[in-house]
């Protein structure tokens, strides 16, 4: 099969992987295999590549919003030519004590799709049966990849921030997941209040139906009840610490962040306030979200590239030159 391949460092500026001929995956028990039909590109991939994140393979095909249609490994709950999704959390170990409390995003011995194994740059891809989801018929394979880590990660992030029906939200930074979580926070009754960079994220905000968007250096004209920073950078974390309620919280939705600048707890933390971060999600998040986003019909606008061009759509995302979310189309 044809595969993006990432062998450990870049060959030329922003030219991270090479696409090569490899093995079609070996399926193997408690596995399905699947035929790639698209694939999402998150900025955790660029974290991958660019090594934000600690290098664990020195081959890897990245990707892990996968949509794809099972080729072979069938059961009578997921048959042949169904189409189902792959996220970030590839499988856990079941026996840790995260595990054992309901906890399985914090696992001991996780396995992480695109990260720990091959993920969906490919025409084929391996997943765990029991950590694969399927996928309404509403919408096109370009269109759900996205909502498979992007979605997922930014509803567990107003989930673990708290956010009540009517409460006031602020987003801080406007990208792929921040764009899935505001239909979300509509439906709740939420006003939602948008700090980011970029004329055209502050347009996209504007257009679905934030109550206030802010350019990156200015402040809610209210206080907040909650907070979501999407952009990976500590200066972003005392900004929405700074635009907190008495009690407020504040969920850091990065994998990775850029150093946090010292923090003024009189100012910034007392009263309350609080800051969590959001760590990788449950099967019950991929559940509960893909759900709502059927019900609600949340539809993310994307920018398609082709296998060959998965270089191209990495760079757009650490661009944020393409038009929503970068889906890969093997």
């Amino acid at each position: 099969m044809q595969a993006a391949v990432f062998n450990g460092k870049a060959t030329s500026p922003g030219r991270f992987l090479s696409i090569e001929e490899v093995p079609r995956p070996q399926i193997t028990p408690g596995h399905v295999l699947l035929r790639v039909v698209a694939c999402g590109v998150c900025r955790t991939d660029l974290h991958i590549v660019e090594g934000d994140l600690t290098p664990l393979r020195q081959r890897l095909i990245p990707g892990h919003q996968i949509v794809g249609e099972i080729v072979e490994g069938a059961t009578d709950l997921l048959p042949l030519g169904m189409r189902i999704g792959v996220s970030w959390m590839g499988g856990t170990d079941g026996t840790c004590l995260y595990c054992k409390r309901g906890m399985e995003n914090l696992c001991d011995q996780p396995t992480f799709t695109g990260y720990t194994v091959d993920g969906g740059y490919a025409e084929f891809a391996l997943a765990r049966a029991d950590f694969v989801y399927p996928l309404p018929d509403e919408l096109d394979a370009t269109h759900l990849a996205p909502l498979l880590c992007a979605g997922i990660i930014g509803f567990r992030s107003l989930r673990v921030a708290g956010v009540q029906p009517g409460d006031r939200v602020g987003l801080f930074g406007f990208g792929s997941s921040a764009t899935l979580a505001i239909p979300i926070l509509l439906h709740w009754g939420c006003e939602v209040y948008v700090v980011t960079r970029g004329e055209a994220h502050r347009a996209a905000a504007n257009r679905l139906g934030a109550t206030w968007v802010g350019k990156e250096d200015a402040k809610p004209p209210v206080e907040l009840d909650r907070a979501v920073t999407f952009a990976p950078a500590g200066k972003v974390v005392v900004d929405a610490l700074s635009s907190l309620r008495k009690g407020g919280v504040v969920a850091i939705n990065a994998i990775h962040l850029d150093r946090m600048p010292a923090l003024d707890y009189d100012r910034l933390l007392w009263g309350e306030r609080q800051i969590r971060s959001v760590a990788n999600m449950t099967r019950a998040d991929a559940r509960d979200f893909l759900t709502l986003a059927r019900d609600l019909k949340i539809q993310p606008q994307v920018t398609v590239f082709a296998l060959h061009e998965a270089n191209d759509a990495l760079m757009a995302v650490k661009e944020e030159t393409g038009e929503g979310s970068a889906v890969i189309v093997p």
